[in-house]
């Protein structure tokens, strides 16, 4: 080794055969050169470090039917997983624009599907909210195929620095784009017992809100393992098992996320803009993972199709298959929901 070159950095230890912490898991974090580790990790039924499994890909393929020279919108791209499968079904001549909030994982996700091909001339990505969608019709003429996939990324989820996990310790952020607004700690400061368990209730409909609100209100909770301490002392108190102990911190998590990145009100205005973004014909499909996001398409859906928006929409959701929710558990929360413009716009 000369002296110029960079000295060489080691492999971050850990304990035991397997790393059991987030930074030294380096095979899963470096996917190119152990694409066999991935595998193993994939046939357990785990979910790479880093990486995200795209939930309900086949279903999403027949409702929306992308064809080529349409035009695409995935407006939560995420991990770019859904995209790199409609993107070649809507060539030769079609165009793909992808859009996210999180300025962290959104280059990320392009620079994956730059190197797979897909150039400027077939996608385009925009760092923005989804609510933001009447801001590319001009862009784009109108959109065909519109994807929302509402569900957080496992590349956030398995962070411990975003904070969306109860699993590791970490800041207690929990903003889709860190960058702006006010953290779930700081939000948490601000709550008197009675407005946090509304927030619990109203967001994950968790069933020990009462409990979980009093346990956490006059405690200081800057991290994810307070939150997660106070999560156990309130449900100890309940006598609850491991397991449905385990079921309220993801729900807790997922009301203060929900919460500190106002997301049920952004998907309202996403919900009653996109039918203005839409070409005649156009298919909608839009992927849920709990029942306050799941009654807001389902209203508006219904709603579209008694004003004459909707042509058709989904009688009932669809849910992962049996084989998915054994390989992916993240997946079996989700619920998807499509609908369909007529192929000529009614008179108004």
């Amino acid at each position: 080794m000369s002296h110029d070159d960079p000295p060489r950095q080691r492999r971050v230890r850990y304990k035991g055969t397997h790393p059991r912490h987030y930074q030294e898991k380096y095979k899963e974090l470096s996917p190119d050169p152990h694409a066999d580790e991935l595998e193993k990790v994939r046939a357990r039924g785990h979910t790479p470090a880093g990486t995200h499994r795209s939930i309900c890909v086949a279903e999403i393929l027949e409702v929306l039917d992308p064809k080529p020279g349409e035009v695409a919108l995935d407006a939560t791209m995420g991990y770019g997983g859904h995209a790199c499968e409609i993107l070649p079904r809507l060539l030769p001549g079609g165009h793909l624009f992808g859009v996210d909030v999180d300025p962290l994982e959104l280059p990320r996700a392009e620079a994956r599907l730059r190197s797979l091909g897909f150039g400027e001339d077939v996608l385009t990505v925009r760092r923005m909210n989804f609510a933001g969608v009447p801001r590319l019709k001009a862009e784009s003429g109108g959109f065909d195929v519109v994807l929302a996939d509402l569900g957080v990324s496992s590349m956030q989820i398995d962070n411990p620095a975003r904070g969306f996990t109860w699993k590791a310790e970490g800041p207690l952020d929990l903003r889709l784009n860190p960058r702006r607004g006010r953290s779930a700690a700081d939000l948490l400061a601000t709550l008197d017992e009675g407005a946090l368990a509304d927030l619990l209730t109203e967001n994950s409909d968790e069933p020990h809100a009462i409990a979980i609100a009093r346990a956490i209100h006059g405690q200081t909770v800057r991290t994810t393992r307070d939150l997660a301490d106070c999560v156990r002392a309130a449900l100890r108190i309940v006598r609850l098992d491991d397991e449905e102990t385990k079921k309220s911190l993801q729900r807790t998590f997922q009301a203060l996320r929900i919460a500190v990145n106002d997301e049920l009100t952004v998907l309202d205005q996403f919900l009653s803009l996109l039918p203005s973004c839409l070409n005649p014909g156009a298919r909608v499909a839009i992927l849920t993972f709990h029942s306050g996001e799941d009654r807001r398409v389902k209203k508006a859906f219904l709603e579209g199709l008694r004003d004459g928006i909707y042509a058709e929409v989904a009688p009932e959701p669809i849910r992962a298959s049996p084989e998915e929710r054994r390989s992916n558990p993240r997946s079996t929360s989700a619920k998807l929901r499509w609908a369909r413009l007529p192929m000529e716009r009614a008179p108004r």
